[in-house]
């Protein structure tokens, strides 16, 4: 993935007010800041190298991304070291797969997971995508996977300060 080089601090006012949040009220964040891209689409960049993301905002409840992707732009098969997360499609589909299905996901639309959770999104049009993910508590590891025919294969971690 390609970084921005600005991380503001400063986020939506729809957040959390203390501790981790559920699942569902992050799709709720996710779903609301997707639907108003005037606080978000001037940020956007398109990298041919790989998805471009940004984060608008981490406090110590919560953190928001935004992510832009081209076609057969992915994340690889991923948890999200115990967080919660939610993320909506802003722009744009995008086809996630979380090892019970595949499904599409489509502009506006809304997914919301717990903390265990694994899945590989990525985008199998032939358009960009933009989509919002918020977080909680804010990321501090992600696992990388590999299916295998014995099951998943751990690949790699990466700690919140290689992002």
């Amino acid at each position: 993935m390609t970084a921005s080089t600005t991380a503001p601090t400063t986020g939506p006012t729809t957040g959390p007010t203390t501790g981790p949040a559920t699942a569902g009220k992050l799709a709720e964040m996710a779903s609301a800041l997707a639907a108003d891209p005037s606080d978000w689409l001037w940020r956007v960049r398109l990298n041919p190298d790989g998805r471009w993301y940004e984060r608008l905002h981490q406090d110590e409840d919560y953190e928001v991304w935004l992510i832009s992707w081209l076609p057969g732009q992915s994340t690889g098969l991923h948890d999200h070291g115990g967080s919660r997360g939610a993320f909506a499609v802003a722009l744009g589909e995008l086809e996630e797969d979380d090892l019970g299905g595949t499904r599409h996901v489509g502009t506006g639309q809304t997914r919301a997971f717990g903390p265990d959770y694994i899945h590989d999104v990525r985008n199998t049009s032939t358009a960009p995508a933009v989509s919002v993910h918020v977080y909680s508590p804010p990321l501090s590891v992600m696992n990388r996977y590999e299916r295998t025919d014995s099951g998943l294969k751990l690949l790699a971690e990466e700690r919140a300060e290689q992002w």
